[in-house]
């Protein structure tokens, strides 16, 4: 039987659990976590902001393109976007399910391998990372047999 990963993550936590079948459960592979992405923006950062010129008489302050939270969420996307590439690689998994809260899903989309993609059967645009195993099951079992 081809066996299901199941990614459940948000910009902080990922866990990653397999299903070998019907009536096999969950079980759980692995657990990243990224404590940078609980900080505050402020205990990111070393510097304060810089100040420029604006136009005219007033004065400006820069303001970086991307904040030092979103920076974080897009480091872990790769690392999660690494680590199922590499379970692709060692044929650990032929089928992946995504479960990610909206923004963290188009970030880890954007890092994914096109490989990996191709294995992508679900995407589920919800966090469930502070749910119990057995209520993840609950909702998951319409879209693998549980």
């Amino acid at each position: 039987m081809a066996s299901t990963w199941i990614m459940v993550a948000n910009a902080s936590q990922a866990n990653i659990f397999c299903n070998e079948g019907p009536r096999k459960g969950l079980t759980k592979v692995k657990t990243l976590q990224h404590a940078a992405s609980r900080e505050k923006g402020s205990e990111l950062v070393s510097d304060r902001p810089g100040h420029n010129q604006g136009h005219g008489n007033g004065h400006g302050s820069y303001v970086p393109a991307k904040m030092p939270k979103e920076i974080e969420a897009e480091r872990f996307a790769l690392e999660i976007a690494r680590e199922l590439n590499h379970g692709r690689t060692q044929n650990a998994f032929q089928r992946l399910i995504l479960v990610a809260s909206p923004h963290f899903m188009g970030l880890l989309n954007q890092h994914l391998d096109a490989h990996v993609r191709q294995l992508v059967s679900d995407s589920i645009e919800k966090d469930y990372t502070k749910i119990t195993d057995k209520e993840l099951a609950g909702h998951l079992e319409s879209r693998i047999f549980l």
